[in-house]
């Protein structure tokens, strides 16, 4: 499988009180990768050093085969972009909007905005200043999209809009990735809406990659168990565990990582009795891994 997006251990420092270190990910071509993390996790830090607004003081990172930030113009004219806030001029209307932004990118798809316009409900006469949020958001991810470009970077692009206008946003970046198979790195906190949409997830924490895996291996793999006469010692065990807190009695509920149905035999083995295997969703397997993983700085 190849990769639309490779960043090897990369260190970048912002001032003296945050600071993103030994970041390494891999982006599958093809794939919608949802980037979780807390706010001031480095989240959109990564996203501005995918795209050369920002340099690191080591590492490597590689986007649609191209060095960033050396090759920074060649990659961007096949990315679009989704910023966290809304930058574009305020006193232009949103046909003027479109038109600038065509001018850069050989391959716009002048019908194709024009569709994405019609379904936005953009009224092609209104200033930026005057459009709602919602409407200033469908206006980026239409700038994005016409484009027609390999990749989608998406820095919280969802945040704050309502239902309505979030289902057309994403219904617009879903048929674009089916048709194109673009690769998507979006951005979000929103945990249920990646949940729906990605097939990858990277969780991020004080600017720390905490875990990177297939969204089915994230959701099917962490599990809360019920167990009974849990060992005193574990030894070496078949998943990994996220967390163990006594319960009632003798009891004890554990929350693991990597679980697959064959390892009921470890408790077997360690005189143990599994009692019962509860699924966890996106949100709750996300919250374990942020404790487990701060835990040890705590």
């Amino acid at each position: 499988m190849s990769n639309a997006v490779e960043v090897r251990d990369i260190l970048y420092r912002a001032g003296k009180a945050f600071e993103i270190r030994d970041l390494s990910l891999n982006v599958p071509t093809g794939s919608v990768y949802g980037f979780l993390g807390p706010n001031g996790s480095g989240k959109t830090t990564t996203i501005r050093l995918l795209l050369g607004l920002l340099r690191p003081a080591r590492g490597r990172i590689t986007v649609l085969g191209g060095d960033v930030p050396k090759d920074a113009p060649r990659v961007l004219a096949r990315t679009g972009y989704v910023p966290e806030s809304p930058h574009l001029y305020p006193m232009l209307t949103v046909e003027q909007l479109i038109r600038v932004h065509a001018s850069f990118y050989p391959q716009w798809d002048g019908a194709w905005s024009r569709d994405l316009q019609r379904t936005f409900r953009l009224d092609g006469g209104t200033r930026f200043s005057s459009l709602s949020k919602g409407e200033k958001g469908k206006l980026m991810m239409l700038l994005a999209l016409a484009q027609r470009p390999e990749l989608l970077l998406l820095d919280e692009p969802t945040d704050g809009l309502d239902p309505v206008v979030r289902r057309d946003v994403l219904s617009a970046l879903l048929d674009y990735v089916s048709q194109q198979n673009a690769t998507v790195f979006i951005s979000s906190h929103l945990i249920h809406e990646l949940e729906r949409i990605c097939d990858w997830v990277g969780v991020m924490d004080r600017g720390h990659l905490v875990a990177e895996l297939p969204m089915q291996s994230f959701k099917s793999g962490i599990k809360r168990l019920r167990v009974s006469n849990p060992p005193p010692r574990l030894g070496d065990t078949p998943f990994v565990i996220l967390s163990r807190e006594p319960s009632t009695g003798s009891a004890e509920t554990w929350v693991v990582r990597g679980w697959q149905p064959p390892m009921t035999q470890y408790f077997e083995g360690v005189g143990a009795g599994l009692k019962e295997v509860v699924d966890l969703d996106l949100e709750e397997g996300f919250v374990e891994l942020l404790n487990t993983f701060r835990q040890p700085q705590q």
